[in-house]
Parts: structure tokens; sequence; C-alpha cells
């Protein structure tokens, strides 16, 4: 089992949204970065764990853990011209964008911040945050690797 973070801005799409939904299950579709594309279609698993973040918020951070539950497929999206996610380009017999299906698992127990993430990273520069993707600067990717250690740094958090 590997662990990821995903992240997602909460006036779209928000750890309350997952957990409302029917089996608190959705597909996570309108991916549209190729490192972020080929971590859903060759890498993540069922069973995998996900922390689930807010960006583009006041205080964006890790609100919730949510489960993948089907791996990597086509995103359908891509193929509807009237969707917000369509790309003319992506062909249903040559698929270019795929998604996962997370299921909710549970909020954490506070907001786990961006701000203290970084200080954490900052003060331990051989920590198990020290190279994690999410505190570094200019990262954009929505979707990102955690590691065990950094995944129960993290957790230890709350």
């Amino acid at each position: 089992m590997r662990h990821w973070l995903m992240k997602s801005e909460p006036d779209a799409f928000g750890i309350d949204d997952l957990a409302s939904r029917p089996e608190q299950t959705e597909p996570w579709d309108g991916v549209r970065n190729y490192q972020a594309r080929n971590m859903m279609r060759d890498e993540m698993q069922v069973g995998d764990e996900v922390l689930f973040y807010h960006s583009n918020t006041k205080e964006p951070g890790i609100v919730g853990i949510a489960e993948v539950v089907r791996e990597g497929y086509p995103d359908h999206t891509a193929f509807n011209p009237d969707a917000k996610y369509y790309d003319p380009k992506s062909d249903p017999d040559n698929p270019r964008w795929y998604m996962v299906d997370l299921k909710y698992v549970r909020h954490t127990k506070r907001t786990i911040t961006l701000t203290e993430l970084k200080e954490i990273a900052a003060n331990d520069p051989d920590g198990p945050l020290a190279d994690f993707p999410l505190v570094r600067r200019g990262n954009r990717l929505s979707i990102m690797p955690v590691t065990d250690a950094q995944w129960a740094l993290i957790l230890g958090l709350e």
C-alpha cells in the first residue's frame, strides 16, 4: 500500500463533498497534468491511502483521509465537448487523461496547515518532510506521493 496527497479547491470539491456523496465515493476527474495523470494511471492501487488537501484557500492544508477504491481508468470528461474538462485531443480509443475513484475515510481532527508543514521541514532539514514535494517552493502538482515516514509524521500532528 502506498500513500498520496491529492489537492482540491474546497469551493470546487472539498472533503465535505466527498463525505456527502453516495457511498462516500467519487471519481477524481479533471486532472490535466501528465505527471499527475501517470501516477493515477500507473501507480495508484486499490487500498492506497490519500491525504485530502484543500488548496487555494485562506489556510491551505490537509483536512481529511480518503482511500483509492478504483484504479486508474479513462477520464470520460475529456471526451464530452460540454464538460468543463473537455480535451478535443483525447479519444476513447486512445485516452489521454485518467482518473481514480476515492472513498471518504474521515476528516482529520484539525487542519494540518501548509505553514506548519513548511516550518517543520525548515526546522528539521534531515527529517521526513525535507524532501516532501508539498513544501518545496513552486510545487504545483495536484497529486504527489507520500512516504511512510511522512504519512506517520503528518498524522502524528493531529
